[in-house]
């Protein structure tokens, strides 16, 4: 039998991954990058064991990093026949990923400061044609 090593998130990796959920991002999402940030490359096997995961949030979790151009797919020859294994790396850094998000949360915030706004606007109207509470 083969052994090998894989890295598993420590502390301040699990931290991080907090601080990402906290921001809106998917718990499956968050471990991943976390886990990809931390290896030069990972088979899909040693991201389920690294960042404790199990396979279907690891696929699910993949289709958004490559929705976002962010993971690219290689592959290395197994010993002897097969299909070789494929392996995962980050093609962007952590403080591209980390800009992005900032980005993201930065329009959010500017769209919902329009739309209370907006609300302010609407509600100088509703208060001229509302009648006045009785005393």
């Amino acid at each position: 039998m083969r052994q090998f090593s894989v890295k598993i998130l420590d502390d301040t990796d699990r931290e991080f991954v907090e601080v990402l959920r906290e921001l809106g991002i998917p718990r499956n999402v968050a471990s991943m990058i976390t886990f990809l940030a931390n290896v030069d490359e990972a088979t899909s096997r040693e991201i389920e064991i690294g960042s404790n995961l199990r396979q279907p949030e690891v696929s699910i979790a993949m289709r958004t990093l490559r929705a976002h151009n962010w993971v690219e797919e290689g592959e290395i020859k197994k010993d002897g026949k097969g299909r070789p294994m494929k392996v995962y790396r980050l093609t962007i850094s952590m403080p591209e990923i980390i800009k992005h998000f900032e980005d993201e949360k930065r329009e959010e915030s500017a769209r919902t400061m329009e739309s209370i706004e907006k609300l302010r606007e609407l509600s100088r109207t509703l208060s001229v044609e509302s009648p006045s509470p009785s005393p």
